[in-house]
């Protein structure tokens, strides 16, 4: 059950956060990727995670949702200000240390959490993420199509919901979880809750993203999470990552794209729980 919702200061910003659980629990810390709002870390997972024992934490990142918001096109931050910015989170909410859910872009937010503070990461979770370079198989071309026809007229919320539905039609890779109705009852809910659209549509594919991590570095217990049909980082991209992080499981979801829909989360949440079970280093 959720703790409600909030806007805190967090690394100088306002970022709203909202709670799951009992809060002498250990701290999960989920992150999310671009354009994407707390909301997709849908509500029933986050309770289906705070009933195995966590407190789980979500928030909106800077232009989405009820966060801070930065002028379209101008925004003022960059990845590793994001990653900052996670550990505002855990400063606001007192806790010393969480285990940090990082998903799509936001596997580089939690990686460069877990490089410059990494006294705070008790663990990582990757999920539908990349290490980036040369070598790794390409995005697919319905994705590359769709990411390339232009976005939606931000001052039209149907149009804006259309989109997203679209995308993450996109973004199943033709997984036969996709459930339009819920994707759209969704986004609804998400253009309601955030107070700069466009910002939201085009900001974070603006930052700075700075250097390629140094995987070598992380020293943090890594578990990558991958959807076996994901076309915008294919299944090779979740496996680099499992190699190239010393000691990091890996988790294949079958059947599954670019996404966490709810027939996965009776495997994922038990291998979540298993994988942040141990103590805190």
């Amino acid at each position: 059950m959720s703790n409600s919702e909030k806007i805190v200061d967090a690394n100088g910003v306002d970022l709203c956060v909202e709670t799951f659980g009992d809060g002498a629990d250990p701290a999960i810390l989920l992150v999310h990727g671009a354009s994407a709002s707390m909301l997709w870390w849908e509500e029933e997972l986050c309770d289906r995670i705070a009933a195995a024992g966590r407190y789980v934490i979500r928030f909106d990142n800077r232009d989405t949702g009820r966060s801070v918001s930065y002028p379209p096109g101008q925004p003022g931050y960059s990845l590793r200000d994001m990653a900052d910015d996670a550990v505002g989170v855990l400063d606001a909410l007192g806790l010393d240390r969480a285990h940090l859910v990082g998903r799509s872009m936001a596997g580089g937010i939690v990686l460069l959490a877990g490089l410059h503070h990494a006294d705070r990461v008790a663990s990582l979770t990757l999920v539908s993420t990349t290490p980036g370079g040369a070598g790794l198989p390409p995005m697919s071309e319905e994705f590359t199509r769709y990411a390339r026809s232009g976005g939606p007229d931000p001052s039209d919320p149907a149009a804006v919901v259309e989109f997203v539905v679209g995308l993450m039609r996109v973004y199943s890779g033709g997984s036969p979880y996709f459930d339009e109705d819920a994707m759209r009852a969704l986004a609804w809910r998400d253009v309601a809750h955030t107070g700069n659209v466009a910002s939201c549509l085009t900001n974070h594919f603006l930052i700075d993203v700075g250097d390629p991590i140094g995987l070598d570095e992380i020293h943090a217990p890594t578990l990558v999470v991958h959807g076996e049909r994901d076309p915008v980082f294919p299944l090779g991209h979740g496996q680099a990552l499992r190699r190239r992080i010393a000691g990091a499981d890996i988790l294949v979801l079958d059947r599954t794209g670019h996404e966490l829909p709810p027939p996965v989360w009776d495997v994922l949440v038990p291998t979540l729980a298993r994988h942040t079970a141990g103590r805190f280093r």
